[in-house]
């Protein structure tokens, strides 16, 4: 990456870290787009070479933090893999909601959005320097496995979105059970969703 590019990166970086900050102390509303280019020591105009406005900006970050979280979840399953397609998107899942159960914060700011960063990876193919991780371990799974699947996007995009939900509603406010009970019926679908797409290949 060119000086140009790295020192723009840089301070798109900074301009997302220091609103995360600010989002976090004095909410969303109450944080104006010169508090954020204050604290961040820059000049109102760099603002608007990155981001088209204070709405445009939470997007992005959501999309990043999001991204973040599925990175984890990702090199999580690859440094302790477990056996079977189906295991390994359950581990994804697992780490996702334990990791999200301790980080009540981010959680709530990036609320229901966790498939904002999967498809961000799924389109670009590049997040943290992981071009199309998530994609590629699944296909390579159930190429051993010898699985087909009508459409793995979609597959993930119907999982990510259950998961959402359940975890929006059973980790932050405990309803209807808290997720520790509800996690063997959130696994239980999660097979079956992976059945209704997914079938051994013939031959």
């Amino acid at each position: 990456m060119k000086r140009v590019e790295l020192n723009k990166e840089n301070k798109r970086a900074s301009l997302l870290k220091t609103s995360f900050e600010l989002f976090q102390k004095k909410g969303f509303t109450k944080t104006s787009i010169s508090d954020i280019v204050k604290e961040a020591g820059m000049a109102k105009g760099t603002f608007y070479l990155y981001f088209k406005d204070k709405y445009d900006l939470r997007n992005q970050l959501i999309t990043k933090k999001s991204q973040q979280v599925i990175a984890k979840a990702d090199r999580f399953v690859q440094e302790n893999p477990v056996e079977g397609f189906e295991e390994q998107l359950l581990a994804f899942v697992d780490y996702i909601l334990n990791y999200l159960q301790k980080d009540r914060i981010l959680f709530q700011f990036i609320s229901k959005n966790l498939n904002w960063g999967l498809f961000e990876n799924m389109l670009n193919e590049s997040v943290e320097d992981q071009p199309g991780f998530l994609m590629d371990r699944c296909l390579r799974s159930m190429e051993k496995e010898k699985i087909q699947c009508r459409d793995l996007k979609l597959m993930l995009f119907t999982i990510m979105e259950m998961v959402n939900g359940t975890a929006h509603s059973c980790v932050l406010e405990g309803r209807p059970v808290p997720m520790e009970e509800y996690l063997p019926y959130l696994h239980e679908s999660i097979r079956a969703i992976i059945h209704v797409y997914c079938s051994p290949a013939v031959g």
